[in-house]
């Protein structure tokens, strides 16, 4: 495991001191980012938290999870990796691309194939 959580269901309200205040309560926090709209600034409703050890971002996540803050229920599990490519126009993302076929809207049983719904 990593020390670095992945924090959701943040109130808008929320900064970067207040996470820091709350986390210190499992442990040394390293680092704390709430993501921001690039164009508006507004906060996202997430945010990144470096605990200092894998121990105490354990801790952190039983502690956390679901912990109520600003009456929302906070979502709190270890961080994944970006996908390679990440955002933009080369395939990431959950839709399928444009031409794409949606495998998973077309029935391979042997009988009549079900149209993609685009």
């Amino acid at each position: 495991m990593g020390s670095r959580l992945y924090v959701g269901n943040l109130p808008y309200s929320a900064t970067e001191d207040q996470l820091t205040e709350l986390f210190s309560q499992a442990g040394k926090v390293d680092n704390v980012r709430v993501m921001r709209d690039m164009a508006t600034g507004r906060a996202r409703g997430f945010a990144f938290v470096e605990m200092s050890s894998d121990e105490e971002a354990t801790k952190a996540i039983s502690q956390f999870h679901e912990h109520n803050m600003d009456g929302r229920p906070l979502v709190v599990n270890e961080a994944r990796p970006k996908p390679e490519g990440g955002f933009g126009g080369s395939g990431g993302g959950n839709r399928p691309q444009r031409g794409a076929r949606n495998f998973e809207s077309e029935d391979f049983s042997g009988g009549r194939r079900k149209e993609p719904r685009w």
